[in-house]
Parts: C-alpha cells; structure tokens; sequence
C-alpha cells in the first residue's frame, strides 16, 4: 500500500485570493492580506493591483500595474487553484477595475470587497474618476462591501456619518447599490467603543448585526481594513456562514490590534500583528 496520501482522498485545503496593492512597508495591501490569510490556516494566492512605495509614515510612489497583466494574473489564478473565496483591495484605476469586474464574471465563490480608497497617511489609492466605476462595477459583484467611514461617504458622495444611526443609513444606502451585505466599520468615529454595523437582507427583511469592541489605545494600526476583509475571506473559506465569518474575524483583528505594540516596526502608523497567536513561543 501507498505510504503517499491520494490527492482524491485529502482534505481540500482552504484557499483565498487576495487581488490588491502592494506595500513595500509590509504592513497592508496584499502582504497583510497573505499574513492574515496564513494565520488563520488558509493558502494565499496573490494578484497586483499596484505597486507602491511605502513604509508607516507615508505612500511616496504608485506604480499601477497595467490592466493586462493585472486580468492575467486573475485568470492564471482561477485557471489552476480551487479559490474558495477573494478579497479585492486597491483597484487604482477604471481600467482595472473593469478587467477584474470581467474576470471574476465566472467565479462562483465569496466575493469580499474593501474599497480602498486612502491610505492611513492620506494619499489617495483610488483615482477620483474610478469611484463612479467602483460604484457601478464592482459594487454589485460583492457578496461583502467593507468601507470605513470616509470610504462610504466617498462612495455615496455625503458627509462621513457621526453616529450609529447616520452609519446604519449609509450602510443600507450602499446595499440598495447592489452588493449582498455591507460592514460598516467603526474605526474611525468617536467614542471608548468601536462598533461595526453587519447589514444584509435576509428572506426579504433587512436585518443589521452589530460586532463591538473597546477601543485599543494604539496609534499602531496599518493595515487593519485590510486584515479585517482578508480575515473574513480566510474564515469563508474555512467554510462558515458570513455573519459567522464576520464575527470571527472582528475576534482576531481585535487581538491583532491589541497586540500591535509588542511589534517595534518603522516611525509612524506601525501594522496590526498578524500573528500574536502564534509567535509567543518564538519571541518569550
């Protein structure tokens, strides 16, 4: 008998894509995505949107992939691997929103999207004339929209919510706009308590989850949108319900914002530590 396991007869492994930017910092865009995706036991597959030049105080170049090759790498990727679920970060430009938008019209997994649209230092990854495409584009294809606040205000063309009930408004005018649910993220209001809005409709009724947390005292926290959408592209493709996903996910990100100030990284906005659960041993 075979000492080697039948490929047929193995468990199938989890697998997430993560098509987005990259930061040469480490701390968001794709290399946050993979780290997140790896701690939380799922193979990453990676495709770039752009590259930039950036560390934790600032992004000081973008270099956008061109939109061939960006839809090349897609379609290498879905060609061979078994994606269970993709995540979609920083899409840059028209041009390359509407080649993953053609490129993911087959795909019949979870579809995660982050809209990022500006970076923790300021500088703008969406260019302004992409918001129309994202909107019309991308939007319907999401299974999951994940905008902060400002990025749901860009998107909807309003000022940034101020409290639970503008957040609740905006997220259910984002859902009219097609994507299946929306997570409004709470990271950047006011208050000891961040509380993220999980809105979706369900047989026909509109039904809003709220996932709260206390607010860590860090100024440590690259990278946490991204980690955030990735984690719960990881745990769907782990093979659990959105809101179950969701919930778990906003359990670790808050672990990995709590322990960021045990990582020592750069002179600004340091990332999230994506691996406090497993780097103790190595580190005590």
């Amino acid at each position: 008998m075979s000492q080697h396991t039948d490929a047929s007869q193995a468990a199938k492994t989890p697998i997430a894509l993560t098509i987005a930017g990259s930061d040469s910092g480490g701390g968001a865009g794709v290399q946050a995505d993979l780290k997140a995706f790896s701690a939380l036991g799922v193979y990453g597959a990676s495709v770039l949107t752009a590259i930039t030049a950036q560390n934790t105080v600032t992004v000081s170049a973008v270099h956008e992939v061109p939109a061939d090759i960006v839809g090349a790498q897609i379609t290498a990727v879905l060609g061979d691997l078994d994606v269970d679920s993709i995540k979609i970060g920083m899409l840059f430009s028209v041009p390359i929103i509407n080649v993953v938008a053609e490129c993911l019209d087959a795909f019949k997994g979870t579809v995660i999207l982050d809209p990022v649209m500006i970076a923790k230092s300021g500088d703008a990854l969406l260019q302004a004339d992409a918001v129309e495409a994202m909107k019309t584009h991308m939007l319907p294809r999401a299974d999951l929209l994940t905008p902060n606040l400002p990025e749901a205000a860009g998107l909807l063309g309003m000022a940034e919510a101020q409290d639970l009930t503008q957040a609740q408004a905006q997220g259910a005018a984002l859902l009219d706009l097609g994507p299946r649910a929306v997570l409004m993220k709470g990271g950047h209001s006011a208050g000891d308590i961040c509380t993220d809005l999980l809105i979706s409709d369900e047989n026909g009724a509109r039904r809003t989850d709220h996932f709260e947390a206390p607010r860590v005292p860090t100024h440590n926290t690259h990278g946490t949108g991204c980690t955030y959408s990735a984690s719960i592209a990881a745990y769907v493709a782990r093979g659990i319900t959105l809101p179950e996903a969701t919930q778990a996910a906003h359990t670790y990100l808050q672990g990995a914002i709590g322990a960021a100030d045990t990582l020592q990284i750069g002179l600004g906005h340091g990332p999230v530590h994506h691996f406090y659960q497993s780097w103790q041993d190595v580190h005590s």
